[in-house]
C-alpha cells in the first residue's frame, strides 16, 4: 500500500494514513485501492486483532475527496463512479462491523471525506485546538457527503440536529464536536498529543472488547424522531420551501441532501447508504458541482496562495496606514484595519467629520459586544488604533496612505500631493477609485512607480473582495505590498491592469445598464428585476443602481465624456446611460440616498420599497416583445462577454481573478462558478452561439470578436 501504513502489534492494528508527496491525505484513486487491500488484510488478521486505531502521519487528519478527479468526471462515468463510492463504503462497513473496537485519533482537521473517515471509529479522540475544524462542507462545493456522512450524521444527531451540518455545511471545533457527542474525548495540545491519544485509545479498547455504532444496537431510536413523527413531519412540510427560497432552485446540492436525509431514515442502513451514493453521483456528473469546485476551491486557493502576487518581493505587513476621507468608505477601511491590529490615521477636512468616521467603528464593535462576540477590552483596543484627525501632519510615517475621497480627478490630485510627502521611507500611495484610470491619477504623484489602485467595495465590513489595480508605471514591489496588505486585513485580493472602470466596475456597469436598457425598450420593471433574481444575482439591476446612486452613474458618464474630449475623442453614451441621465435631470430621481430612483422607499415602518409607479406610463410598452429566458440571458451573458473582453485586453490576466472577482465583487451568481466559468460550464461553442443570437437581437454588447474568442480558449483551465 502506498497511502496507508498498516501495523499489527500486541493485537492492536494501527492504520496510519500517509499519502506520499502530498501535504494532506485525500481519497485519491490510489487511496481507494489501498483501502480495499487494507480491508482484506484486516479480515485475514481478524482473530489476532483486539482493536483498531486510525491515525494520520500528516499535520491534519484527512482532507477529503480528490477534487481534481471530480473535475475530470463526465456524465458517461456515472456507473463507474457509483461502483467506486459503494466500494469505499463497503470497506468502511467492513472495518466498523468487524466486532472489534475502532478508535479515530484526530490530530488535526478532518473535513468532508476526512470527517467521514473519522466517523468509522466507534470512539473518537481529538486534540482540543480551536484551529482544528471538523465537518462536512460539501454543500459549498455543490456536492453532498457521500461516503456515509449523511447517513451517519443523521443517525447521530437526528434530522433537525444534523441539518445545519449537512444542508448548510456548518463546521465545528473539537470542543463543539464533544458537546454534540461526535467526539468522545479531548487531549490538550502538546508535542506528545499523539502519544496521549494513543494511550487513551488503548485504554478504551481494553475496556470495550467489542464495539458498535449506536444505530447497530438493539432499541436504537433516531434523536428527535423519524420523518413520520408529527413534529418532524410538520418541519418537513416547510423545509423544502425554505431551501428553495434560499437557493432559488439554482443549487441542487441542498435539496439533494435534505431528500437523502429524509429518505435514508425510512429504510435500513445499507439502503440508506445506497441512496446516498445515487444522489452523490447525480451531483458529481452535473455542471454545478464542477463550477463551484473550480471556483470556491481551486480558484480561491490560487488567490490565497499568492499566484497573482509578484513573487520576488518579501512579505509585508504595514504598521501604520493613513486614510484620506472619513466617509462610508474611509470609515469602513479604518475598521477593517484596526480589527487586524493596524494603527490607522483617519483624516478628513474637519475634526467633526473624522470623528464621525471613527464612530462607525464604535457602532460596529458595540453591536458585537452586545451580542457577546467581542469583549469590551477588545473593542477598546480596536478603537484606540484609530486616530481621527483633521491634521495632515498626523499622517507622518505611514507605510501606506489610501485616498478615499470623492470621484473627482482634481480633488484626488490635490490630496495626493498634500499627503504623499508624509509617507515613511519606502512607503506607497493608493487610490480607492472605482472607475478613474490609475495612470491618470498617478500623474499627480511624485513617485508613480509607488502609486497603485486599491479598490474596496461597500460596505467594507461585509464585502470580502478588494481589487488591486496596477498602473502603467506601478512596480512589482508595490503590487506585492498591496496584495499583502489586503490579505493582512482579511480580504480577498485580485490583481488587474489599468483601464477605465478596471474589471469589476466595468462589468458591473454592463449589468445595470443592460437592465436600464430593457426598461427603455418598454419591458416592465418588475419583469427585469425578477429576471435578475431568477438568474441568481443578489438583487435586480434597477434596485442595485438605486443603491449605488443614479447620480454616481451620471457623474461617471460625465467624467468619461470629459476625458474622451481631452483626448480628442467622441464619447457615445449607451441607451441605458441616457435613460439614467433623464431619470436624474428630468424626473429628479437620484437614487435611494436622494429619496428615490427606480424605487419608492416608504418611511412608514414595515412598509417595503416598491417600483416607482411612474415607470409604467413613462417607459412601459404593451407591445414590447420579451420573454424571461432572454431577459435572464441578457443579464448574465452581457457580464460574461465583458469579462472575456477584459481577458482579451489584458485587463485581467488570470481566470481565477475573473471568477472570484465577479462573484465576490459584483455578485455574479455563485452557482455558475463565476463569469468565465459560466462560459466554460455552458461549453464554449454553445456560449458563442447564444452570444451571437443575443448580439443580433439586442446589440453589439454581446458580440464576440475573434480576439475575444481566442482569449476564451486560451485561458480555459485543464484538470
Amino acid at each position: 500500500m502506498k497511502t496507508i501504513k498498516y501495523e499489527l502489534q500486541d493485537s492492536i492494528a494501527t492504520i496510519t494514513f500517509d499519502e506520499p508527496n502530498s501535504p494532506v491525505n485525500t481519497m485519491c484513486l490510489q487511496w481507494q485501492e489501498d483501502l480495499s487491500t487494507l480491508t482484506e488484510q484486516v479480515l485475514k488478521d481478524k482473530d489476532a486483532i483486539k482493536g483498531i486505531i486510525l491515525a494520520s502521519a500528516k499535520t491534519t487528519f484527512f482532507a477529503g475527496a480528490d477534487l481534481k478527479g471530480v473535475m475530470r468526471v463526465q456524465a458517461s462515468d456515472a456507473g463507474a463512479i457509483f461502483t467506486g463510492i459503494e466500494l469505499v463504503k463497503k470497506n468502511f462497513r467492513t472495518l466498523e462491523t468487524l466486532g472489534k473496537p475502532v478508535v479515530s485519533c484526530l490530530n488535526g482537521t478532518a473535513l468532508g471525506g476526512g470527517w467521514e473517515v473519522a466517523l468509522i471509529g466507534h470512539y473518537r479522540i481529538a486534540v482540543d485546538d480551536r484551529k482544528i475544524q471538523f465537518g462536512l462542507p460539501e454543500v459549498t462545493l455543490g456536492l453532498l457527503p457521500g461516503a456515509s456522512g449523511i447517513t451517519k450524521m443523521t443517525r447521530h444527531l437526528g434530522l433537525m440536529g444534523a441539518q445545519p451540518y449537512l444542508v448548510e455545511g456548518k463546521l465545528f471545533s473539537p470542543k463543539e464536536a464533544k458537546g454534540l457527542g461526535l467526539v468522545h474525548e479531548l487531549v490538550t495540545p502538546s508535542d506528545n498529543a499523539a502519544d496521549q491519544m494513543r494511550a487513551s485509545a488503548l485504554a478504551w479498547i481494553a475496556a470495550h472488547p467489542s464495539a458498535e455504532h449506536p444505530w447497530e444496537a438493539k432499541g436504537y431510536k433516531v434523536p428527535g424522531g423519524l420523518p413520520s413523527n408529527p413534529a418532524v413531519a410538520n418541519m418537513l412540510v416547510v423545509a423544502p420551501a425554505m431551501i428553495k427560497k434560499q437557493t432559488r432552485g439554482l443549487y441542487p446540492a441542498p435539496e439533494a441532501i435534505m431528500a437523502c436525509m429524509v429518505e435514508g431514515l425510512q429504510v435500513d442502513l445499507p439502503t440508506a447508504l445506497r441512496i446516498e451514493s445515487r444522489y452523490l453521483v447525480k451531483l458529481m456528473t452535473g455542471i454545478n458541482a464542477r463550477a463551484m469546485i473550480n471556483t470556491f476551491f481551486f480558484n480561491l486557493n490560487a488567490i490565497k496562495s499568492g499566484q497573482s502576487r509578484p513573487s520576488q518581493s518579501p512579505r509585508f505587513k504595514p504598521a501604520k496606514v493613513g486614510l484620506l476621507g472619513a466617509g462610508m468608505m474611509g470609515a469602513g477601511i479604518a475598521f477593517a484595519q484596526a480589527s487586524k491590529g493596524i494603527a490607522t490615521v483617519l483624516k478628513d477636512v474637519s475634526q467633526e467629520k473624522a470623528a464621525a468616521g471613527k464612530a462607525y467603528s464604535a457602532k460596529l464593535t458595540q453591536a458585537r459586544v452586545d451580542k457577546g462576540r467581542m469583549s469590551a477590552d477588545d473593542q477598546k483596543q480596536v478603537l484606540e488604533l484609530i486616530l481621527a484627525t483633521d491634521q495632515v501632519a498626523d499622517l507622518a510615517g505611514c507605510d501606506l496612505i489610501i485616498e478615499a475621497v470623492f470621484e473627482n480627478r482634481e480633488l484626488k490630485a490635490r490630496v495626493t500631493q498634500e499627503a504623499e510627502p508624509l509617507l515613511a521611507p519606502g512607503g506607497f500611495f493608493a487610490s480607492n477609485t472605482s472607475t478613474l484610470p490609475i495612470g491618470g491619477l498617478a500623474a499627480a504623484s511624485a513617485a508613480p512607480e509607488k502609486f497603485i489602485g486599491i479598490h474596496f467595495f461597500s460596505p467594507v465590513d461585509k464585502m470580502k473582495l478588494v481589487e488591486i489595480i496596477r498602473g502603467q508605471k506601478t512596480d512589482d514591489e508595490t503590487v506585492a505590498r498591496a496584495f499583502d496588505y489586503v490579505q493582512a486585513i482579511g480580504k480577498i485580493p485580485i490583481v488587474v491592469n489599468d483601464s477605465r472602470g478596471f474589471f469589476t466596475s466595468r462589468v458591473f456597469g454592463t449589468f445595470v445598464m443592460e437592465g436600464v436598457a430593457m426598461l427603455g425598450e418598454g419591458i416592465p420593471g418588475a419583469a427585469i428585476e425578477n429576471a435578475g433574481i431568477q438568474c441568481g444575482m443578489p438583487v435586480g439591476p434597477l434596485a442595485v443602481l438605486d443603491e449605488t446612486a443614479l447620480t454616481l452613474s451620471l457623474h461617471v458618464m460625465e467624467q468619461t465624456r470629459a476625458d474622451f474630449e481631452a483626448e480628442g475623442k467622441t464619447y457615445v453614451a449607451s441607451p441605458g446611460e441616457l435613460l439614467v441621465a433623464d431619470m436624474v435631470r428630468l424626473h429628479k430621481r437620484p437614487g435611494r440616498a436622494g429619496g428615490g430612483g427606480f424605487y419608492e422607499y416608504p418611511t412608514e415602518k414595515g412598509v417595503k420599497k416598491f417600483l416607482w409607479p411612474q415607470l409604467k406610463p413613462l417607459f412601459e410598452k404593451t407591445d414590447a416583445p420579451w420573454n424571461i429566458t432572454d431577459l435572464k440571458d441578457r443579464l448574465l451573458y452581457r457580464q460574461a462577454v465583458e469579462t472575456a473582453r477584459c481577458l482579451s485586453e489584458n485587463v485581467l490576466t488570470t481566470v481565477h481573478d475573473a471568477n472570484i472577482g465577479s462573484i465576490f465583487g459584483i455578485g455574479f451568481p455563485a452557482w455558475t462558478g463565476g463569469a468565465m466559468q459560466f462560459i466554460y460550464g455552458m461549453g464554449i461553442d454553445n456560449f458563442e452561439k447564444r452570444a451571437a443570437e443575443l448580439a443580433q437581437q439586442f446589440g453589439q454588447g454581446f458580440a464576440l470578436t475573434e480576439e475575444v474568442k481566442a482569449a476564451i480558449r486560451r485561458y480555459q483551465p485543464v484538470y
